[in-house]
C-alpha cells in the first residue's frame, strides 16, 4: 500500500508540474498581446522606391513611393509593391511567431516552423531568413526601475524636493465646525 501511496504522491507532483508550467506560460499573456499589437515589419524593394509596412497578421498598414517609384513602368512599379508586400507580411510573420515563441515557451518551435515554410516559399535558405531575422531585431527596451528600495533610501530621494503647498488659511468657519472644533477639544481634556 506504501508504494502505491508513493505512485499517487508522485503523480499528482507530476500534475502539479504541468499546472505550474501551464501557469507560467500565461502569466505573461497581456504582455505578449501588447508585443503583439505593436508589431510593425518594414520592408524596401531593392531599388529603395518602394517601402510596405506591416502589422499584426501582416496586415498593410502603409505603403510609400519615392519619386523614383512613380517614374517605374505600371507592371515594373507593380511587381515592385507586390514583392515588397511579400516581404514585409513575411517580417511579419517571422517576429510574430518570435514574439509568441518568447512568451509561450520555445519548445513550441514556432520561428522554425514559419522559417522552413517561408524558404520553400521564397526559394531561399532557412539560414538566410534567420539572418534576417537578426538584422532586423531590435536592441532590447531599457530595463524599467523597479520599486525594490533595498537599495534606496525611502525617507530621502536625490531629485529635488518639490514645493509642498501652504496650509489653507484658516477660515471662521461656520457654528457647526466651531461645535465640532469645542467637542473635540473638550475630549482631549
Amino acid at each position: 500500500m506504501s508504494a502505491e501511496f508513493e505512485q499517487l504522491v508522485a503523480e499528482f507532483e507530476k500534475f502539479q508540474s504541468s499546472i505550474q508550467n501551464v501557469d507560467d506560460r500565461f502569466a505573461n499573456i497581456g504582455g505578449m498581446q501588447d508585443e503583439l499589437s505593436r508589431l510593425e515589419a518594414t520592408a524596401t524593394s531593392p531599388d529603395r522606391a518602394v517601402t510596405v509596412v506591416a502589422g499584426p497578421g501582416g496586415a498593410v498598414m502603409d505603403v510609400k513611393f519615392t519619386e523614383e517609384a512613380l517614374r517605374q513602368r505600371p507592371e515594373a512599379l507593380s511587381a515592385a509593391v507586390m514583392s515588397t508586400i511579400q516581404q514585409a507580411v513575411a517580417e511579419s510573420a517571422r517576429k510574430q511567431a518570435a514574439i509568441v515563441e518568447e512568451h509561450m515557451g520555445d519548445d513550441l518551435n514556432l520561428v522554425d516552423q514559419v522559417l522552413e515554410t517561408q524558404a520553400e516559399l521564397f526559394g531561399t535558405t532557412v539560414e538566410d531568413l534567420k539572418a534576417r531575422m537578426d538584422e532586423a531585431a531590435p536592441t532590447p527596451p531599457a530595463v524599467e526601475q523597479s520599486d525594490d528600495y533595498s537599495q534606496r533610501s525611502v525617507l530621502r530621494t536625490d531629485e529635488p524636493e518639490a514645493p509642498r503647498p501652504a496650509p489653507p488659511a484658516p477660515s471662521g468657519g461656520s457654528d457647526g465646525d466651531r461645535f465640532l472644533k469645542n467637542l473635540f477639544d473638550e475630549d482631549d481634556r
